[in-house]
């Protein structure tokens, strides 16, 4: 197999509008799919831990591959929880962004929990190249400078 890249990222997520008011209004995402699909037979019926008869879709991005897929289900309430770092699963999305520190700034004076507090990123010269952040979920976010941390 030659891949050309990740066409997507998705998670599941417990509160749709909540999570919208993350990724689109803070982050500034875009959406460019919002839609019901029918769950309840076809392919899709193998692919979940609970019967489930319908899902809501929403794509969601900055314009280009890869973008992220948020799915909440209307009606019936999502199981399980966030993962961190040394448990087995997708741990955490990643983004780069050109402003670290005052992507941060933004996130904390919107209410976004920093993991650990933005000063445990902070190098001895008060630098922040990268940091982690919670979604609404509780799912790690990570956002970075491009260049490893």
């Amino acid at each position: 197999m030659e891949a050309t890249g990740i066409s997507h990222i998705a998670v599941c997520v417990s509160d749709m509008e909540k999570s919208l008011a993350f990724y689109r209004d803070i982050l500034g995402m875009k959406v460019s799919k919002d839609e019901i699909q029918d769950t309840s037979t076809g392919g899709l019926t193998h692919t979940y831990k609970h019967k489930r008869n319908t899902r809501r879709t929403v794509h969601i991005g900055w314009g280009a591959e890869p973008f992220l897929v948020m799915t909440s289900h209307p009606g019936d309430q999502a199981d399980g929880g966030p993962i961190k770092l040394d448990q087995v699963g997708v741990s955490h999305l990643s983004f780069t962004v050109k402003d670290v520190r005052a992507l941060a700034d933004e996130l904390i004076a919107n209410g976004v929990e920093i993991a650990g507090g933005i000063e445990a990123f902070a190098d001895a010269q008060g630098n922040v190249r990268t940091f982690f952040a919670f979604d609404p979920d509780g799912i790690l976010v990570q956002f970075d400078n491009g260049v490893e941390a």
